[in-house]
């Protein structure tokens, strides 16, 4: 109908968009318009109320996060929608002109939506103080990891690996769980890992590396975190596999490393968290945490192909799951390290895996819904619905990457102790 809700709000989406509607819009009084396929359904008028205070990314989460917006339909298939108009060059930044608010602010009002503007999610992270200071950091991280570790237990396979997987095998018995195991055994060989092997992994998690590479290579470790839930966890998981002699597990901050250098050094998936401007030091910290001859394995997601401005990942990832993330093109992070000194001996590129990681994960998302709600909520469970499928089509499309970086601090006379091939492929 020319008049109907919905087709006001269509007509009014287009013309700001400067493209037709790549999905249909469904409003609260049953209306469809729109083209075949997924439908943004408003569920109420305060959905629209997000989205006049906050036109775009942000306004769009906290409507579907609150539940006064949903999706009907494949919500995966409505993104690759979205992002196909971007990449064309169709779809314009949404940023309203005066006569767009004036035209919003009409509509809003024959519409009954005008309001003050709703509360933000309490999901949404609000953090304060100086940007990447050891206390903000510490909150930072906490919003994310100290969610539930039984969340954690319900998404991830029981290594409890939250980082891309290594899939080997196309066969239908191969899964998420045999992927990160033969990631972490990727990395300990590319590390050299042996009896006897001191190892630091900065940024541990819960503990997958340190458990398997103890388990499986006899090493003796260290793991540094700054997520009080995590070490809990992992604390756990040593005395459970009798490794306390062997693995030591702290809450630590990566500038609080000092002491005798180790025979090895992982970072996975850790360096996104440490910010730009710090990158150097952290950089710098591995280097200083290695005997001259240990290999590092950094393994590390990338953002900031085909002009890409937002650093962070975006509103939605910025304010719900990593606040403070900052990830950067491959070439930049080897700039920094190559500046603290070590020499680059291989770079793997790994984007692909990650898709099937992240699909994994959502569907046990999915399988396993009402128990995530149970333990987290509604609103965080939609949180992380939003967030796997974004991110699953982010390295999809190539506009996330994610690599393992493997260097050596050389020795004095610039002696690297490498072998000639590449004796972990």
């Amino acid at each position: 109908m020319p008049n109907s809700t919905a087709h006001r709000l269509a007509t009014f989406a287009e013309r700001v968009l400067g493209a037709p509607l790549p999905v249909a819009v469904r409003t609260w009084d049953g209306e469809r318009v729109g083209p075949e396929g997924p439908a943004v359904v408003l569920e109420n008028r305060r959905a629209l109320r997000w989205l006049l205070y906050a036109p775009g990314e942000l306004g769009l989460a906290r409507a579907y996060v609150s539940g006064d917006l949903d999706v009907e339909g494949d919500l995966a298939d409505g993104f690759r929608r979205i992002w196909a108009l971007t990449r064309s060059g169709e779809l314009r930044r949404v940023k309203l002109a005066p006569r767009d608010w004036a035209a919003a602010a009409g509509l809003a009002a024959r519409l009954g939506v005008l309001g003050l503007p709703p509360k933000p999610p309490a999901e949404e992270a609000r953090l304060t103080g100086v940007l990447h200071s050891l206390r903000r950091d510490r909150s930072a991280i906490a919003h994310h990891y100290d969610l539930s570790n039984a969340f954690y237990q319900l998404l991830l396979d029981d290594s409890m690996a939250y980082s891309s997987g290594y899939w080997t095998a196309d066969d239908p018995g191969y899964g998420l769980a045999q992927a990160q195991h033969d990631k972490l055994e990727l990395i300990c060989r590319k590390l050299g890992l042996g009896p006897g092997t001191r190892l630091l992994d900065v940024g541990c998690g819960w503990g997958s590396l340190l458990v398997h590479a103890a388990k499986h290579h006899g090493v003796t470790a260290v793991g540094v975190t700054l997520s009080a839930e995590q070490v809990q966890h992992v604390k756990g998981r040593l005395a459970h596999h009798d490794l306390e002699d062997r693995v030591e597990v702290r809450q630590q901050d990566y500038r609080e490393l000092a002491g005798e250098p180790f025979d090895a050094v992982a970072s996975v998936e850790m360096g996104e968290h440490v910010g730009e401007e710090n990158y150097p030091a952290y950089a710098h910290t591995l280097f200083r945490m290695l005997r001259p001859g240990g290999r590092l394995v950094l393994q590390q997601m990338s953002r900031g192909r085909a002009g890409d401005t937002a650093p962070g990942g975006g509103a939605f990832i910025e304010r719900y799951i990593a606040p403070d993330m900052t990830m950067r093109p491959l070439s930049r992070t080897l700039g920094h390290v190559e500046a603290a000194g070590f020499e680059i001996r291989d770079v793997h590129a790994l984007r692909e895996h990650y898709v099937k990681t992240v699909r994994a994960w959502l569907a046990t998302l999915e399988e396993h819904w009402a128990e995530a709600v149970a333990l987290v909520g509604e609103h965080e469970a939609r949180v992380w619905r939003l967030y796997l499928v974004g991110g699953a089509l982010a390295f999809e499309e190539n506009r996330m990457g994610v690599d393992q970086i493997l260097a050596v601090r050389p020795g004095a006379e610039g002696a690297s102790g490498m072998p000639a091939t590449r004796e972990w492929a």
